[in-house]
């Protein structure tokens, strides 16, 4: 465990980032380090993450916030203050880790040089308290082996970090997947081990919560798409076209063009029962049972309709040249 450091990120996470800092003291030795970046958070975060004696960054205000600014600051902290460490954790303020996970992580990075990153499964802490914890739990139960892209949380190499400059800090979301097109350019892989990692308190409890966070993705699918999307990446195009089609082009053409068409170019909303039954038989084949399979379908239909939004937030900002900041989500 003497190689292994944690940076944790958050703002005004309370009691969840209290949680998360413990769970980090029980598994890692006391003369590892643990960073925690704060992000201009109002509540008492700073004071409690001093009160565990945990190292505590805080960001300059007069920089726009980013979860990968934060990410790079606890990086580059460990690396001019503690050059033996080989492999970061990083976590955000509402994650608790497995204490099973630095262990066997640590152990797979050491038994394969080429991996640059070991992420894991990410659980939902309290996927009965409301119908959107339920659904990041599922949307976060993704196929192991080696894989394209990482999340928040994951286990990673310092060397490959330091190779590629880490994060790029600018963006609002996205900046994982982002950095490991920059790894796997690099040579380096990542893989989704079998083993639960990290428990998540999502606190989603208000369907304008899950709004917000559908119009992120849609962001970071049009941002992902514009830095990387031409080949050989071709990064985000199928999701791009898909948020273009659904939340837009089908609904416009079908309202719009009923009045000329007798409304028979209504017709064309009945294609979102095909999407729907498309996503459910994927979730059933992945394992999901009924219910949890129709949940799955009717949400991600709902979320093509911000998604669209946030692409076309994006490409509007971009073009008219304005200020990206950030979207948050919890309350």
């Amino acid at each position: 465990m003497s190689s292994i450091a944690v940076v944790t990120i958050g703002r005004n996470e309370g009691d969840r980032l209290v949680n998360s800092l413990q769970s980090i003291k029980k598994v890692l030795p006391e003369t590892n380090p643990i960073i925690y970046v704060d992000s201009g958070s109002t509540d008492d975060s700073v004071n409690k993450a001093e009160e565990l004696g945990v190292i505590v960054l805080n960001l300059d205000l007069s920089i726009a916030f980013t979860a990968a600014r934060a990410r790079n600051t606890g990086l580059k902290y460990i690396v001019n203050h503690y050059p033996q460490i080989n492999y970061i954790q990083f976590l955000d303020g509402d994650y608790e880790l497995n204490p099973q996970w630095l262990d066997k992580a640590k152990k797979r990075l050491e038994e394969n040089p080429s991996l640059a990153i070991v992420c894991g499964r990410r659980r939902e802490k309290y996927p009965e308290k409301s119908l959107y914890n339920r659904l990041i739990d599922m949307e976060w139960n993704t196929p192991i082996g080696e894989v394209k892209a990482c999340g928040g949380d994951a286990l990673m190499r310092v060397s490959a970090l330091k190779e590629v400059n880490g994060y790029k800090q600018d963006l609002i979301c996205g900046e994982e997947p982002e950095m490991c097109i920059r790894l796997r350019e690099k040579g380096w892989k990542i893989e989704r081990l079998d083993l639960d990692m990290t428990y998540h308190d999502a606190a989603m409890y208000k369907f304008s919560q899950w709004w917000k966070r559908s119009i992120r993705g849609g962001w970071a699918v049009a941002e992902g798409y514009a830095m990387h999307g031409k080949p050989p990446e071709n990064y985000m195009i199928k999701e791009l076209k898909s948020g273009y089609l659904w939340g837009f082009i089908i609904p416009f053409s079908a309202i719009v063009l009923a009045y000329f068409t007798n409304g028979i170019s209504l017709l064309l909303l009945l294609s979102y029962a095909l999407l729907y039954w498309k996503i459910y038989r994927y979730r059933i084949n992945f394992g999901d049972n009924v219910e949890n399979a129709k949940l799955y379908a009717y949400w991600c239909v709902l979320s093509k309709f911000p998604q669209f939004i946030g692409q076309y937030q994006y490409w509007w900002k971009k073009i008219n040249k304005q200020k990206f900041t950030i979207i948050e989500y919890k309350s």
